[in-house]
């Protein structure tokens, strides 16, 4: 059993229910919610958009690997409506956003995953709710607690 940390995020429709639709969807394709955060009010990030997101991270205990959880959490985006994914830096508005952050402490790059997430540092909107759910957890190429990096986060103008 492993465990893989996921970012949620949404700013189209009912953002509450998209969370929570994902999360009852991870339950059933991906493997047991361990914790979920709080959910977060924030700015779009790298485009302009006059819809805030709603994020939160979860926790989940997965027999999948993870390329499984990836092909699963996608097929998830589609089952509640993302049509389109961003591609190479360019962000647009979505109903549901899943990505992988954390497995285990694997580090792992591929063209279709890279693990750690490689941006997951450098994003209030990820690290927040990430440093709610798994404080103590260590960056497995940083080397520094979640709490830590969302602490270091403080420091940058966002």
């Amino acid at each position: 059993m492993s465990k893989v940390y996921l970012s949620l995020g949404t700013n189209l429709g009912d953002k509450e229910a998209n969370l929570c639709h994902a999360v009852e969807n991870i339950e059933k394709q991906i493997g047991n919610v361990v914790s979920l955060s709080a959910f977060y009010v924030t700015p779009p990030w790298g485009y302009i958009s006059k819809n805030d997101f709603l994020n939160a991270a979860v926790c989940v205990d997965t027999d999948f690997s993870p390329i499984e959880v990836l092909q699963r959490s996608q097929m998830i985006e589609k089952q509640l409506g993302r049509t389109y994914k961003s591609v190479d830096g360019v962000y647009n508005d979505r109903l549901i956003d899943i990505d992988i952050l954390l497995y285990d402490d694997v580090v792992y790059s591929e063209q279709d995953l890279i693990l750690p997430h490689p941006l997951m540092d450098k994003r209030r909107f990820v690290m927040e709710p990430l440093a709610e759910i798994a404080p103590d957890i260590i960056h497995p190429v940083i080397k520094k607690t979640m709490k830590e990096i969302n602490a270091d986060l403080d420091c940058v103008q966002q």
